[in-house]
């Protein structure tokens, strides 16, 4: 029987190995490569980073990271494969640090909507309409630093100017509690479904439920999936596994609990997601 589910990947799933404590241990593959073998495997599409499909875009004019999208693209086109969603990675860039949207920095916030809006761009290119927001940094180490309220009213603010610049794109907010910050200003599901009603069209914003970060916030993620499904705005979802509350382990989905896991497939099927 075929399944009810299309499947994918990011090209990050398969990389050199190298961790916080460790060396690179494997041989980097091309991203054309990648492509090619996730068809094989049976992969329906690639998840990118901005720069995940236009590498080095802070030092390319807009027009030149269109370009680099549009020879991704043709990679994609290609191999039979559709892209899901770009997400701005805004986590590994020093001017965004301390948060992008959220930091207490004028020129950071502007930076990091830069770096959204060409996300959009890179996603127009790629022939889909899904911005995924890790909101990785938008938080806090030291509580004291930021105003959480002006926090939360930042992302709001930064989400609305997204929904401005395209009028068809779609915002999905992944939450995680924490790592690499230690407060998460949404850190939850029932958190993304509140600032998607404060947006200026929440039909629009709506989250991706990934399995580890939901069990870091000591949540079932099965009840995660179906708070996402009761409200219409589940669109997406990260299955793997995690084993109980410390850092984000990203394992492989069900080698920890198998119980939870079939729990999850049985929300998305009954619910025919």
């Amino acid at each position: 029987m075929k399944s009810q589910f299309k499947f994918s990947v990011g090209p990050w799933n398969v990389h050199e190995g190298a961790d916080a404590f460790g060396p690179e241990v494997r041989k980097t593959i091309a991203f054309a490569k990648k492509v090619e073998k996730f068809k094989e495997i049976g992969f329906d599409a690639v998840q990118f980073h901005d720069d995940d499909a236009v590498p080095d875009m802070n030092n390319l004019s807009d027009s030149q990271i269109r370009q680099k999208a549009r020879e991704v693209k043709k990679i994609l086109d290609d191999n039979g494969m559709a892209a899901e969603f770009v997400a701005p990675r805004l986590w590994m860039d020093p001017r965004t640090v301390d948060g992008g949207f959220t930091s207490n920095s004028k020129e950071d916030r502007e930076f990091a909507m830069w770096r959204a809006y060409r996300s959009i761009d890179i996603a127009n290119e790629l022939g889909c309409d899904k911005i995924v927001l890790w909101l990785a940094r938008e938080g806090t180490l030291c509580y004291e630093s930021k105003n959480p309220i002006e926090g939360v009213n930042r992302i709001i603010e930064a989400i609305n100017k997204m929904l401005d610049y395209d009028k068809n794109i779609k915002v999905l907010i992944e939450p995680k509690p924490n790592e690499p910050i230690d407060r998460s200003f949404c850190p939850t599901m029932g958190h993304v479904m509140a600032v998607s009603s404060a947006t200026k069209d929440p039909s629009r914003v709506g989250g991706l439920l990934e399995t580890a970060h939901a069990i870091l916030a000591g949540l079932d993620p099965a009840n995660e999936i179906a708070f996402g499904l009761a409200f219409g705005k589940l669109w997406s979802v990260h299955l793997n596994d995690q084993n109980s509350i410390r850092y984000d382990q990203d394992k492989t989905f069900g080698v920890e609990n198998l119980r939870q896991a079939f729990n999850q497939i049985k929300v998305l099927v009954e619910n025919n997601y």
